[in-house]
């Protein structure tokens, strides 16, 4: 088993299957999208024709919605998954952020969470798309004041309700709309049906994984991760490669790996993010330049799919920083040429 070439492939980030953004959303069962502007890179450098103007499009059209969801981040899922991943992710997220809102010796009382979560779903439901700004001013005009990381916990708590999410695309702010308004409803899923589904798209997506590494990015408890690999049957099965145990999909993609790829990887790209162990294509001794223990994570780049550098996202020139001699910046030009034509178009 060559790991490297295998992610690389069922990631789509080497041969990609698909031309829709939205159809790539949908694939990865949800993207990591902490970075607002970047989080657009993540999911087109996995598109056939990587294209800013699809993304929006498809961003605007609500066929992807952006919340806070899974370990109490920021995601991107697909609307058709919208409903079902609020119903299996969002009890234990709405556990985690309360977590964190104790240790930030912040309390909200269930009288306030209400009344200021109506509020905010009035604004968006009224303005269509609302900015941060125009939820303060809707406060203000109640007579409520609260300070901005107040503020982002009621936001995130309404977005994982399912009350709130993603409005318009704006170069660099969020907006905020009024979930029932942009996302269809669905029939509510039994859990077993949603846990199968959310089970395939991670490691259809992901593998070779462990069972830790999907529990880290699941964040759900160990036991609902178990029985979400137990559930898909024998179209799931595990090897192991170098003492440890993976899981593949009997439809993992193998063919359409080339040698000599670079790519540039935005920060918090689900090709590290995805695993609790990221050692496969990261090494060690380099994994500094890529995150720290706060979970900040940087741009890379890979070769060959082994991170080995990083890059600058938003100058107008390539630059770029290897971890080790042997590469030149002349190498990833091809790679900064397909980024600035997905920006470009």
């Amino acid at each position: 088993m060559n790991p490297i070439a295998i992610r690389l492939l069922n990631q789509q980030l080497v041969a990609p299957q698909f031309s829709d953004p939205a159809e790539v959303v949908s694939y990865m069962g949800a993207t990591q999208a902490q970075e607002y502007r970047m989080m657009r890179w993540a999911v087109e450098m996995r598109t056939r024709r990587p294209s800013a103007k699809a993304f929006k499009q498809a961003f605007d059209s609500g066929r992807i919605i952006r919340l806070h969801l899974m370990r109490g981040t920021w995601q991107l899922v697909a609307a058709e998954d919208y409903w079902m991943m609020i119903g299996l992710c969002a009890p234990k997220a709405i556990a985690v952020t309360k977590g964190w809102m104790s240790s930030n010796k912040i309390s909200i009382p269930d009288e306030e969470l209400m009344r200021v979560r109506d509020i905010l779903a009035q604004s968006a439901a009224d303005l269509g798309s609302a900015t941060k700004e125009d939820l303060v001013r809707a406060l203000a005009e109640k007579g409520i004041s609260l300070d901005d990381h107040r503020l982002s916990y009621h936001i995130r708590m309404a977005e994982m309700s399912g009350t709130l999410c993603s409005g318009e695309l704006l170069p660099m702010k969020a907006t905020y709309a009024l979930a029932a308004d942009k996302v269809k409803p669905m029939a509510k899923m039994d859990k077993d049906e949603a846990l199968i589904r959310f089970t395939r798209k991670y490691f259809q997506s992901r593998q070779p994984a462990t069972l830790e590494d999907f529990v880290w990015w699941s964040g759900l408890n160990i036991s609902d991760c178990r029985r979400g690999i137990a559930l898909l049957g024998d179209t799931i099965h595990m090897e192991k490669w170098k003492g440890r145990e993976f899981y593949l999909t009997d439809d993992c993609r193998t063919r359409g790996f080339r040698k000599g790829k670079f790519l540039l990887i935005p920060p918090y790209d689900e090709y590290l993010i995805s695993y609790k162990s990221r050692d496969i294509v990261l090494p060690l001794e380099h994994r500094h330049h890529a995150h720290n223990n706060s979970g900040i994570f940087q741009p890379v780049i890979a070769y060959d799919g082994t991170i080995c550098g990083n890059w600058s996202p938003f100058r107008d020139d390539c630059q770029v920083s290897f971890f080790e001699d042997g590469f030149e910046t002349d190498s990833v030009k091809e790679s900064w040429k397909a980024y600035k034509n997905y920006r470009e178009k």
